[in-house]
């Protein structure tokens, strides 16, 4: 085998192997009316919610809007990002812009578990020291809230499984419209036993359920920083994929990873059987049959295939092979 250049110092990097590079990857779906839609209902729901909670006295309110308004604020977020994704590369971010889902679902994450530890700490106080609650307008504010948390959930129901960023949006609405399910529960046993302290504990119970949902999103979008390899692919089947090609003797520096929260990328060496020549004839379509092999597979959209000859010279492409 070709002895391998850790630097790569002396290699062109070749191009992206699946025919047609810009459009390697499928674009995502465009959610900007459902983002503006719900970005408006629960900017509006949040003035009334507070405004009610505090006239009220009621902490379960009071928490449900701090968490539609962090729910606004990452709405926002994964908004400008699926913006920028749609954004061409340039001479510096080559990649385009398509990094920033992965940051908005990141602060979407991180502000929601923040959030959500101020809410904590003050239901905790309400717990030991319990203040009357007016039951009515907790309950049919939070009415209010199952509808337009429902509805803007359903927005992004089609999204959901697709984009980190998408199903983000999703959960926290749905969360948020069982989350005020439950607050209207807590405001009609409160009306009718007058246990005050079933609001704080109903604000924990949001809060928990909360993080709990958070959590994934939080992982997922943390190991996409980092560039691992998305779950729902196995390196050891791209391995064993790789190693079945024709003339694949032997494979090096296999790298899978997000390049956004729809896109994933792979770089990997190819070492080709001594004396197996194919690869050199640009006409035979080993590249593009590769990493359209990756595409349909594995969902790979980018695909960089650097090929090797087992005791010769190493090329990128099949043009850069030919004898």
């Amino acid at each position: 085998m070709a002895g391998h250049d850790h630097s790569h110092g002396s290699h062109a990097h070749g191009r992206d192997a699946h025919p047609g590079h810009g459009g390697h990857a499928h674009a995502p779906k465009n959610f900007g009316s459902a983002f503006a839609l719900g970005i408006l209902l629960n900017t509006a729901f949040v003035v009334i919610e507070a405004a009610y909670g505090y006239v009220s006295n009621s902490m379960s309110l009071v928490a449900d809007a701090g968490h539609n308004l962090s729910d606004v604020l990452g709405l926002s977020a994964a908004w400008v990002a699926a913006i920028l994704v749609r954004r061409r590369a340039s001479a510096r971010f080559t990649y385009g812009y398509r990094g920033s889902s992965i940051l908005a679902a990141l602060f979407n994450a991180v502000f929601l578990l923040v959030a959500m530890g101020a809410v904590i700490w003050e239901a905790l106080v309400r717990l030991v020291h319990p203040e009357p609650v007016a039951a009515t307008t907790v309950m049919a504010v939070a009415a209010v809230g199952i509808v337009i948390n429902g509805l803007t959930a359903w927005l992004f129901a089609s999204g959901a499984k697709g984009d980190i960023n998408i199903r983000g949006a999703f959960l926290h609405m749905a969360a948020d419209a069982a989350i005020s399910a439950g607050v209207v529960v807590a405001g009609l046993v409160i009306q009718l036993t007058g246990l005050a302290w079933l609001d704080p504990a109903v604000s924990l119970v949001i809060a928990g359920l909360v993080v709990w949902a958070t959590w994934g999103l939080l992982r997922d979008s943390v190991a996409m920083s980092l560039d691992a390899v998305p779950p729902e692919i196995s390196p050891e089947a791209v391995t064993g994929f790789l190693r079945g090609r024709p003339g694949v003797a032997d494979l090096h520096d296999l790298h899978i990873w997000p390049m956004s929260t729809t896109s994933v990328a792979l770089t990997v060496h190819l070492v080709m059987a001594e004396g197996h020549l194919q690869h050199r004839n640009p006409g035979n379509g080993f590249l593009a049959e590769t990493a359209e092999g990756l595409r349909e597979r594995f969902g790979i959209g980018h695909a960089t295939l650097q090929i090797e000859e087992a005791g010769g010279p190493a090329c990128h492409l099949a043009r850069d092979c030919a004898a």
